[in-house]
Order: structure tokens, then C-alpha cells, then sequence
């Protein structure tokens, strides 16, 4: 696996990720983590990928193609609550279908840890659906996660979690 800073170009392969899992979440019941439409379709959803592949985005590659994408910032978002402290932010970890369950994601974590640390800083926090199984919750806690505070989120509740590197 090699790992790129993404960008505006990797726009149509990260909406074809989101476009997989939401299809594959919707089949197995989940549709209330991202909906059951495809977010291409969705002008306000592509904005948002758009906003996420233009600032720090990074790109997990495994056989030439994307496997996975990481965005990452020093600010957290506005329904989160403040941290007190400096802090990197993981606003986006997405991962083909094609590849889970090969350990991209804990990859990608362990690159924002690695810059947390790199940048002299002791907080990384994540958000996650809450709903469902609990298992996106406990995929956080496996990479060393620890979960804070539910928030809501529009007509939704997430899970803020936290790691100290």
C-alpha cells in the first residue's frame, strides 16, 4: 500500500466509494448511517466530498488503484464540542469495498496519529454513526479509540471518540 496527498482529481473515485457503500450499507439494513441514495446523485453530498478531497486529503493505493481516503483536520467540526486543546481532526476514513478488511483503514489512523505526533500534537479525534450495531463504534475502539460524548446531527446522533497518540 502507498500513501498519496490526494486532491480534486481523486473527486470521481472517492464519490465511487461512497457511491459502493452506501449501496452495500442500504442492503444490509444500515441506511440511516449515509441513506440508501447514491451520493453522486446528490448535489449537496458532492459538495461536501468535493470540500473533503481539496483540503488534506490523503489516499491509501494498493495495486494502482484508490483502497482508501483520509481527510484530516486541525479543527474539529461545528457540532462536535470543543476540545480544549489542539487536536487533528479525522473528518472523513472511507474504504473501498474492494478492500476491507485488509487493514487500510487502521493504515490511514495510523498515519493521522503519526502527524498528530509529528506536529507536537496530543488529541485525535474521530465522529461515527451511533445508530445501527454499534459496530462502527466499536471499529474505533479496536484502533485504540476511546468514545467521549453522542451528539446530534441533524435527524441523527454520532459518537465522538477520542485517541491520545
Amino acid at each position: 500500500m502507498r500513501l498519496r496527498q490526494g486532491g480534486p482529481a481523486d473527486l470521481p473515485a472517492v464519490l465511487e466509494m461512497f457511491d459502493r457503500t452506501v449501496a452495500w450499507l442500504a442492503a444490509r439494513g444500515r441506511s440511516g448511517q449515509w441513506g440508501d441514495a447514491p451520493w453522486s446523485r446528490d448535489p449537496d453530498r458532492v459538495r461536501l466530498v468535493e470540500d473533503l478531497v481539496s483540503d488534506g486529503m490523503w489516499v491509501a493505493e494498493a495495486e494502482g488503484s484508490p483502497a482508501g481516503v483520509l481527510t484530516v483536520r486541525e479543527e474539529a467540526p461545528a457540532y462536535a464540542p470543543p476540545a480544549g486543546e489542539p487536536e487533528l481532526y479525522v473528518r472523513l476514513l472511507l474504504v473501498s469495498r474492494e478492500h476491507t478488511g485488509a487493514g487500510v483503514g487502521g493504515e490511514l489512523l495510523a498515519f493521522a496519529r503519526r502527524r498528530a505526533l509529528d506536529r507536537g500534537i496530543g488529541l485525535v479525534r474521530v465522529d461515527c454513526w451511533s445508530g445501527g450495531d454499534g459496530a462502527l463504534i466499536r471499529y474505533y475502539e479496536g484502533q485504540g479509540f476511546t468514545p467521549t460524548v453522542r451528539v446530534p446531527v441533524g435527524a441523527r446522533e454520532v459518537q465522538v471518540l477520542q485517541l491520545r497518540p
